[in-house]
């Protein structure tokens, strides 16, 4: 009993009982002391040095120190200080890092949390030691962290908001205003829900401290009657790196654009809003819009020749407003009618140059279509039952990829040039929507809606899944909130190494957040 009480004495009551086997981890952990807003904190995961948080009620900052070897994969390792929470949430802070060097990939987050196992569900706002800012998220027990990384670097101030089941990320930009950021993946959390900040170094041997300050913690009940006016649309456009699924935010702004299409040099990225079509250059973030001439009610089916010269559009600024093919010079020009019939949708352009494949609407059927590039009559390739769309070349020109509903819901078929020898590619329970072929011919992308989704409509839970085409392995690229207006266009980088796609999301309140 001398020897027990000694022992209590030196490393405390909580790890006393922890060592005994009295208490699991779990509940010592939340057995630690309150601080500040927080209920308690302590250690999440494997970590060697045991971290700490210092409350400065002057101030109303924190210091939260943490060790760590990292927080990615399906483990995570940090110092976290917390405080249950229920319904809706937001959680901002200013965060520093003490001390230069270290790990460039060191973390200080603002995060909401199922639980604290290692393994936990998550979706946190994480400014890296490098400046790198992300949403960073695990949306199932288990599973693999992913991220979206922000064009924001080392903003001043950060946030985090969680609405329903929706997380997004908000950043202090250089007008010192919190500017709309990225998300907006969907984690379904049970209540009440662990909120607060943490520290990460990335390296298990080594201890990092960030400060918290000007801390605000606001809840509410989930207003699940909220009316779409008391809320602002951001678009999203992404791009996804295929080997590693990294994402980062390349442009973002309120209300609805759609649809990007990579330029053949990798130098810009195409997309439709507002009836036009915009040019946005990579890197200098310019925005141009693209003279269409009369065509000023382009829909999100367009997309550039092989040789860069011309432009596929789809307009339905005349005849009954129903879409028409045109052709303008890619740097903007008066468009010149490609098909006589209407309603008439690009989708795909032969390797050639020489041909346009479509979706046309004839006699109250979807079907898909080739034509000259230069006009002349339509050639008709599907006349099976049900919807045809979305159809797209090979590299090598010898196959046009589509999604077709004849077996029953949207599955990916591919044909011969001519028509000839319509396969379905493979089967699954998910309705699946246009096909992508990266200019290497190895991959294939396409976005995935739940069973229960008719059509490809805006504003859904979706997927953007990859197949390798040489053993038909398909893989999750990306989960988003999205469906129409993502990627029902080629976005492929010249490279084959990224794509890029739209996400929305659908945020309480006007388009300014201010601080």
């Amino acid at each position: 009993m001398k020897r027990l009480c000694e022992l209590s004495r030196l490393v405390g009551i909580t790890t006393l009982l922890v060592l005994l086997g009295a208490v699991d981890p779990l509940s010592a952990q939340e057995a630690a002391s309150a601080v500040g807003a927080f209920e308690a904190h302590g250690e999440v995961g494997k970590v060697l040095h045991a971290g700490s948080v210092q409350y400065d009620e002057e101030k109303k900052s924190y210091t939260v120190a943490g060790s760590g070897e990292n927080m990615w994969l399906s483990a995570d390792a940090l110092h976290f200080a917390w405080k249950k929470i229920s319904g809706d949430v937001t959680v901002s802070a200013d965060i520093s890092f003490l001390g230069s060097g270290g790990n460039p990939h060191r973390k200080a987050v603002l995060m909401i949390r199922q639980s604290l196992d290692t393994d936990s569900e998550y979706a946190d706002v994480a400014l890296h030691g490098n400046g790198l800012a992300a949403l960073q998220f695990r949306d199932e027990k288990g599973g693999m962290t992913q991220e979206v990384q922000s064009r924001i670097s080392a903003p001043r101030r950060v946030r985090i908001e969680k609405h329903g089941a929706y997380f997004t990320m908000w950043l202090g930009g250089a007008n010192g205003e919190m500017e709309m950021a990225g998300g907006s993946p969907k984690i379904e959390f049970k209540e009440p829900f662990y909120v607060g900040i943490g520290v990460c170094s990335h390296d298990r041997d080594v201890v990092e401290r960030a400060v918290f300050s000007h801390l605000e913690i606001t809840a509410a009940p989930v207003n699940v009657a909220a009316k779409p006016a008391a809320a602002t649309l951001y678009s999203v456009l992404e791009t996804v790196a295929v080997d590693s699924g990294d994402r980062t935010v390349v442009y973002i702004s309120a209300g609805r654009f759609e649809a990007p299409n990579w330029t053949r040099d990798g130098k810009a990225l195409l997309f439709n809003r507002d009836g036009k079509i915009l040019r946005l250059a990579l890197g200098a973030g310019k925005l141009e819009t693209i003279d269409t001439g009369y065509a000023n009610r382009c829909n999100n089916d367009h997309g550039i020749s092989p040789d860069s010269t011309w432009l596929a559009i789809s307009d339905q600024s005349q005849e009954e407003h129903k879409s028409i093919l045109y052709v303008v010079p890619i740097g903007g020009g008066t468009p010149r009618r490609i098909t006589k019939n209407s309603p008439s949708y690009w989708h795909g352009w032969s390797p050639d140059g020489k041909t346009l494949a479509f979706v046309g609407q004839r006699n109250g059927d979807f079907d898909i279509y080739t034509i000259p590039v230069t006009g002349g009559e339509e050639t008709r390739l599907t006349t099976a039952p049900g919807l045809d769309d979305g159809p797209e070349y090979s590299p090598d020109g010898q196959y046009i990829y589509f999604n077709s509903e004849r077996t029953g819901h949207m599955q990916i078929w591919r044909m011969k040039a001519n028509g000839s020898e319509q396969t379905q590619v493979f089967s699954d329970d998910y309705n699946n929507w246009f096909p992508h072929i990266s200019a290497d011919g190895m991959y294939m992308v396409f976005l995935s809606f739940d069973k229960s989704v008719s059509g490809h409509p805006e504003n859904k839970d979706v997927m953007l899944r990859l197949m390798s085409l040489s053993d038909g392995k398909i893989k999750i690229l990306a989960k988003l909130f999205g469906g129409q207006g993502t990627n029902n266009v080629p976005s492929w980088s010249p490279d084959s190494k990224q794509l890029a796609f739209v996400s929305y999301a659908i945020v309480p309140g006007g388009p300014s957040k201010g601080n």
